[in-house]
């Protein structure tokens, strides 16, 4: 599965650029069920405007560009070691 090649590297930036927060973390896990922002807030007592700002930080940090790239690497556990 050649999607997948570019996990490893994109592990090992994460623990030596940007590690993720805790907070970005539990978004990313609500994420991953696949609610919208709105739910993720609502779940983790946020506004929606600030799940949005978390997520785009999520995005680049770990260098991808929306929600389906990041639900990926969630379920794959590439985000354990972060």
């Amino acid at each position: 599965m050649e999607h997948f090649d570019g996990l490893k590297t994109i592990k090992r930036r994460i623990r030596a650029d940007a590690p993720l927060t805790t907070r970005e973390r539990q978004i990313v896990l609500v994420l991953s069920e696949g609610v919208t922002n709105k739910e993720i807030g609502r779940r983790l007592k946020l506004a929606e405007g600030t799940v949005k700002v978390h997520l785009h930080h999520i995005y680049r940090k770990l260098g991808i560009a929306n929600r389906t790239a990041l639900a990926v690497l969630a379920h794959t556990k590439a985000l354990d070691a972060a």
